[in-house]
């Protein structure tokens, strides 16, 4: 029996189909971060090293050309975007895909890449934002550089629960102009200096970092053109691996010429750049600065759009995969993967301004940028490794890959470990205590499962039923509603048989488990009834699309009129006064919490795990609210959770 069951209506996982309009979505959601890179990347590369020269910048020009086609093209383009979990992206949704081949150990290394990517989604809007409005000194020494930036910076926050799709479709035309600006601005000063072209040949790269012993400097600075590629995989769900795949081409063409043109105007303009301009901003005519200006600080504001995004979508995936406490989610679009969690938002956006009034300046925010997300990468290379060992890749290939990327991403991670009395320590206090949270939540979850025991509900039936039959209890509600997180449907927790039957026996007209299956597609809305016992005992199967929000008494209450309508039910009260009126007996939902009991007798670390989740419960929704319930007809039952993993001393009985 079913309330109703709905075809995939929205753009679902596999049905991303590349057009001219979702190219622009993507341009517009997906490489705001990476597309901004040219703010602040040259002028890193030129404050890494005082005693610069042609080759220097054509050895770093080549640096950054050949990280954007190894680490964001092949890495991310090419292997990350195939690894995804049923449409989704992200180092939590490759996690997904890997643990049902019991790596245990795995999860840590998904924890920490996740937490690392947070980190860096709360630098990147005040890092894009602050480069940019730094424009404005060019033309006025004296411009309040940080207001600025903290009202765009609230402007950005504040929009996002509007949903990636208007966000997109707004953005789109303007990062498409933003993009098309920097490939001009690059062709209009790469004839300063023809010779920069040789920066597509490795080897000057290769000889700029033997020749100059500050290397690790360089790469730090150079690691900031590609800091976007993390989320550019963990917007995969937003706007689809072809349409990402497709739009990376023009995004990159664009990026280069960029470098290229600013590396040629470096070169011919030493001078120049001695006093301390941004050559992204230097290349620019004098009518066009002020447009400029504008220009870039509207493309810093859509750079911060591809951090939040895929910030949204891991906590999400967090929830799901039992790594954190779970939110309130909205769905303010019709599209998979398109997601807006009020709690997180503010959460960053709280650590966005506390990093704008902790560093005030770009140059300052550099130190900080870049230690976390080498973390992720690094994280993400040994989980694609796993995954491509499973999907049947060659051990050679999949060693050669290991071997590359762990290198690559090897060396950025110690070039930017230099940054971290400078300001890396910021982000990576940030990660430490994101991970510190996840790592309690999942630990937890792991110990509450393991001590949840089950029981066949068709052993207890029969007792039910004598309870219904016996005048002697007394009544409890004409309908008692359990939600069950039992994975079949033939059992159930036995503390919620404990319930019914042992701690104040509750007779019942009717008695309901509900069982809650969230699946991939966006718009089912469906149930299956199993009855127990006729007319008496009822086991639902739940099954709701990602975006339909979980409103348990609403659904219960359509499926109640569909069986009194079909004759199987009949809801009317049992008191006669009642009855003889028609009215319909009252439902009453359980809700059975399970709380971590000081009698537990487990190790310390494990009663520390314990004892941290049931505080972190608190920022959680209340499973009412998670389950949609109708809060004046629910009673919490709080249960202890004793976990006996050391052998125990019986009491032993005094003789006579």
């Amino acid at each position: 029996m079913r309330v109703k069951k709905s075809s995939c209506t929205s753009v679902s996982y596999g049905c991303h189909k590349v057009t001219a309009g979702a190219l622009l979505v993507a341009i517009g959601i997906v490489f705001g971060d990476i597309g901004t890179s040219p703010l602040y990347v040259m002028k890193a590369i030129i404050n890494a090293n005082s005693g610069w020269g042609a080759d220097y910048i054509i050895g770093a020009v080549s640096c950054i050309i050949w990280t954007l086609t190894l680490q964001t093209t092949v890495k991310y383009v090419l292997i990350a975007l195939r690894a995804d979990n049923k449409g989704e992206g992200g180092i939590l949704a490759l996690y997904a895909l890997l643990r049902r081949f019991r790596h245990k150990w795995l999860y840590i290394l998904a924890a920490i890449g996740a937490s690392a990517l947070i980190a860096d989604g709360i630098i990147t809007p005040a890092m894009t934002v602050t480069s940019a409005v730094e424009g404005l000194s060019a033309i006025s020494p004296s411009a309040p550089v940080v207001p600025i930036a903290l009202v765009i910076i609230t402007g950005i926050f504040f929009v996002q629960k509007f949903g990636t799709r208007a966000i997109g479709k707004g953005f789109g035309p303007f990062m498409l102009l933003w993009f098309l600006t920097l490939g001009a601005l690059g062709v209009m000063n790469i004839g300063e200096y023809m010779p920069i072209f040789k920066a597509f040949n490795p080897v000057y790269a290769v000889r700029m970092l033997i020749d100059y012993p500050h290397w690790f400097m360089i790469l730090g600075a150079v690691f900031l053109c590609t800091t976007g590629a993390e989320a550019l995989y963990s917007d995969l769900g937003h706007c689809g691996r072809y349409n990402i795949t497709y739009s990376w081409l023009f995004v990159k063409a664009m990026l280069i010429l960029n470098y290229l043109g600013q590396g040629a105007w470096i070169i011919a303009n030493a001078d120049v750049v001695a006093a301390g301009v941004n050559p992204f901003y230097a290349i620019m005519p004098g009518w066009m600065l002020a447009g400029g200006i504008v220009l870039s600080t509207g493309a810093a504001i859509i750079a911060s759009q591809a951090l939040l995004s895929g910030s949204f979508t891991i906590f999400s995936e967090a929830m799901n995969l039992k790594f954190w406490p779970w939110l309130r989610i909205n769905y303010p679009t019709t599209v998979k993967g398109q997601l807006y969690i009020p709690a997180i938002n503010w959460f960053l956006y709280a650590g966005c301004v506390l990093t704008v009034l902790i560093f005030g300046t770009s140059s300052r925010m550099e130190a900080a940028y870049g230690l976390a997300i080498t973390v992720t990468m690094l994280m993400t290379t040994v989980l694609l490794a796993f995954y491509l060992s499973h999907k049947g890749v060659q051990r050679v290939l999949v060693s050669l890959f290991l071997i590359v990327f762990v290198t690559i991403e090897g060396a950025f991670f110690v070039a930017n470990l230099f940054k971290f009395a400078h300001g890396g320590w910021f982000t990576i206090l940030i990660a430490g205590i994101v991970v510190g949270v996840m790592l309690v939540w999942y630990q937890a979850e792991q110990v509450r499962n393991r001590y949840i025991e089950y029981a066949k509900v068709n052993d207890s039936l029969e007792i039910i039923a004598d309870i219904k039959s016996d005048c002697e209890i007394p009544k409890y509600a004409a309908n008692v509603i359990y939600m069950s997180r039992s994975k079949r449907s033939d059992e159930v927790e036995r503390k919620l048989l404990y319930s019914i039957i042992n701690k104040q026996p509750k007779r019942a007209d009717h008695y309901w488990i509900i069982r809650l299956d969230v699946v991939d597609e966006p718009d089912t809305l469906e149930y299956d009834v199993t009855t127990l016992i006729p007319s008496t005992m009822f086991s639902i199967d739940l099954r709701l699309g990602f975006r339909v929000r979980p409103r348990v008494s609403v659904y219960l209450r359509q499926i109640v009129e569909d069986m009194v309508a079909a004759g199987e039910l009949d809801i009317t009260s049992s008191y006669p006064s009642l009855r003889s009126h028609g009215i319909a007996g009252d439902f009453r939902f359980i809700i059975i919490h399970r709380v971590f009991s000081a009698a537990s007798c487990c190790t310390a670390m494990s009663g520390l795990v314990m004892s941290l989740h049931d505080k972190l419960r608190h920022i959680a929704m209340s499973d009412e609210d998670a389950f949609g319930l109708d809060t004046s007809n629910v009673t919490v039952e709080n249960v202890p959770l004793i976990i006996n993993n050391m052998a125990g001393r019986r009491i032993r009985r005094v003789p006579d």
